[in-house]
């Protein structure tokens, strides 16, 4: 739906080094009534030219409810995609559209269908973390910060397939006493984090708390002192009284940590490879000058077929109506 060699035309641009990048964006976004969705795992100065900051719920319900023409969104393809189902009028625009996600594309369309017709009786929760064609076969929508919330509504004796993350999954199967069928999927952000190095760190710092993301595994959760949604972490940093903490998510929410608490001190959670980090190499696929380009030139633009956009906005909107029912 996109044409990959215009793309890579615009990405190819020159820009003149003596342009101040953060005025020019401002510039253009008024010029052309435009929004900046950014998620947390951006790169800290896509994060301060944002006009909003969230996880994928909190973007869902910013992009429910703009009233810009055109929305740039700063995160990966799959967000992007939401927000252009429920604006299927407006003009989204994606810095890189390079910017996918292991997790997604570890729930193939055609397999996922496969995998559903074995489970006939059962009812389709996905996590918003999913292509659009994986969206039109769910029945409902949810992020990690609605997860719980969504299943618990349901009667218990109701049979349920949970898609794409099977941490998230299991986590919520711990948490809530299901029993849901689990698809075999998973974050490489959140799986490769290192329990041994977790633990000597910890040795390091006895007085750091761990808080995690459920799409970590379970031995890193059993560890945690904490576990929630991004946003939840970073309201527990806040309003925690501990002084410093180990964070086990990707590495680019710790900016809005030490801007919301900075005499706190937050260290990135080892992961287990040669890096002191853990970044999403797709979420930091964008870039100030990329962002500078699209809005320049209003490309990459994401286009979706009309009869996709309609099948997949269906189990979106559920999932807001019951975020808003349930105060979230």
């Amino acid at each position: 739906m996109y044409n990959k060699e215009l793309e890579k035309g615009y990405l190819e641009k020159k820009i003149d080094p003596s342009l101040d990048l953060f005025e020019e964006i401002k510039y253009l976004q008024q010029k052309k009534n435009a929004v900046i969705l950014a998620h947390y795992y951006q790169d800290a100065d896509i994060q301060d030219i944002a006009d909003y900051i969230g996880d994928s719920l909190g973007l869902a319900q910013e992009a429910q409810k703009t009233n810009a023409e055109i929305i740039l969104f700063a995160g990966v393809h799959f967000m992007a995609e939401t927000a252009k189902i429920l604006n299927p009028n407006k003009k989204v625009l994606i810095p890189d559209l390079n910017a996918g996600c292991s997790l997604a594309d570890s729930c193939p369309s055609v397999k996922f269908a496969k995998f559903k017709t074995e489970h006939p009786d059962h009812i389709v929760i996905t996590y918003i973390n999913c292509t659009a064609e994986i969206k039109t076969l769910s029945d409902i929508i949810c992020t990690s910060s609605n997860a719980v919330q969504i299943v618990e509504s349901l009667s218990k004796d109701q049979k349920i397939i949970f898609a794409p993350d099977k941490n998230l999954g299991a986590y919520i199967n711990k948490k809530t006493g299901r029993n849901m069928v689990l698809w075999d999927g998973a974050c490489m952000v959140h799986e490769i984090f290192s329990l041994e190095k977790i633990v000597k760190l910890k040795l390091q710092h006895p007085n750091a708390q761990l808080i995690a993301h459920p799409e970590c595994e379970e031995v890193v959760l059993e560890k945690a002192d904490f576990i929630g949604s991004t946003t939840a972490l970073l309201n527990y940093s806040k309003n925690n009284n501990c002084n410093e903490f180990i964070v086990a998510t990707e590495t680019g929410i710790l900016h809005q940590m030490q801007k919301s608490s900075p005499d706190k001190t937050f260290i990135p959670a080892p992961p287990n490879n040669s890096c002191a980090c853990n970044d999403c190499p797709y979420m930091k696929l964008n870039t100030l000058e990329k962002i500078y380009i699209a809005l320049k030139y209003e490309q990459p633009e994401l286009l979706m077929s009309e009869e996709l956009i309609k099948n997949a906005k269906k189990p979106i909107l559920k999932m807001l109506e019951l975020s808003a029912k349930f105060g979230l």
